[in-house]
């Protein structure tokens, strides 16, 4: 069998990975059904320290093929370019199916790709919502999720999503693939990382902020709001580390932000950080403040407090269990959010560790009963 998979982003890297090792895992148990993988990378995430030295991080390595499509003027012409470089790689491969992950412009090029050309699609973190389609985000998890003939759900609310849209078919519960990664990156950021002494910051003694969605990079007010509260809250005894994304860069310069930001030397603007990096940052902060769902998600497996930059998240466990806080962009709110401090409860539906060895079996079965 052979499987193309689809990355482009950060998060799609770590969870592609997961994946990897799991095809490797099945493949030396079992060589009559072995799975030959060929990465593409269509290079949405272009910056250095947001692609290929997380690449190598991951254990993902060099891709078989290498698309540069990030930094284009719109997501329309980011999408069309993948298009032609994901079918070029899908003509010459000639997979027997298209593995893609999560809401990115990739995931949505990979998954039209596979439909024009009849090859099953396989989508891995299915199911997820956040019923806003102002987010380009959703409007890609629905048509991947009404395209794909296997759907790999993270979480029993994803199913219920799906349901309510009248897709029941294909559907497989397996947890979450980033709580896999967590699990066998967090003893390796451990060892690997020296970002506290780096940064000369005290566990607890900080709080974490990331920004990169278009709904607050795009809009001067919202995130005008956002740098607002950082610098109310950001002082001398807990700072606010803040890894600047390469697109929230360019809004900051063009809203004229960085002299406002630069006011405050407790708001610690730093580079992108590593993926070890960052997983310590995670938790070891007293706060996360983030407006991505892969940090979200990630604070609360290191059990850090979160506070979602948004209206609304497609993890809404996190919510429920009380580790999780919606503040939107409103500085008010953010700080009131930040002094709240709910009764939390654990989360047992992200899984037991191995949701990319379930994704695999359950591909493999899928195929073999002729079910794609």
């Amino acid at each position: 069998m052979k499987i193309v998979t689809i990355t482009g982003a950060r998060p799609q890297f770590i969870k592609a990975a997961m994946i990897s090792r799991a095809i490797k895992a099945h493949n030396s148990k079992d060589g009559n059904h072995a799975i030959k993988e060929y990465i593409l990378h269509t290079g949405q995430h272009y910056d250095k320290n947001m692609s290929d030295i997380f690449l190598d991080e991951t254990g993902l390595g060099k891709p078989d093929r290498q698309l540069h499509c990030g930094g284009l003027a719109s997501r329309t012409k980011m999408l069309a370019e993948m298009l032609t470089g994901i079918e070029k790689a899908l003509l010459e491969y000639r997979p027997d199916g298209v593995l893609v992950y999560g809401d990115t412009t990739s995931t949505l090029a990979g998954a039209l790709a596979a439909s024009q050309l009849h090859i099953p699609l396989l989508h891995v973190e299915a199911g997820l919502r956040s019923f806003n389609k102002q987010m380009p985000e959703e409007t890609n998890r629905i048509l991947t999720d009404h395209i794909a003939s296997l759907l790999f759900c993270p979480t029993y609310q994803s199913i219920g999503n799906l349901a309510k849209e009248g897709i029941t078919k294909g559907i497989f519960y397996t947890g979450d693939v980033m709580y896999d990664a967590a699990l066998v990156f967090a003893g390796i950021a451990e060892r690997k990382s020296n970002i506290l002494s780096a940064l000369g910051i005290q566990p607890k003694k900080f709080r974490l902020c990331t920004i990169h969605r278009a709904e607050n990079t795009d809009n001067p007010h919202r995130l005008t709001q956002i740098i607002l509260a950082l610098m109310e809250i950001a002082t001398p005894d807990c700072p606010v580390i803040f890894p600047l994304h390469p697109r929230t860069k360019v809004y900051i310069d063009n809203y004229h932000l960085g002299a406002t930001i630069a006011s405050n030397d407790a708001l610690r603007v730093i580079d992108p950080v590593s993926y070890p990096d960052m997983i310590m940052l995670e938790k070891n902060a007293d706060t996360v403040l983030t407006d991505s769902g892969g940090v979200q998600k990630e604070a609360y497996f290191h059990r850090t407090p979160c506070i979602t930059l948004r209206d609304e998240t497609e993890w809404i466990e996190t919510v429920h269990a009380g580790w999780n806080r919606i503040a939107g962009f409103n500085t008010e709110k953010i700080i009131e959010c930040l002094a709240e401090r709910p009764q939390r409860t654990e989360i047992k539906e992200y899984g037991d560790g191995h949701a990319a060895e379930k994704i695999i079996n359950a591909i493999v079965k899928s195929f073999e009963a002729g079910l794609c």
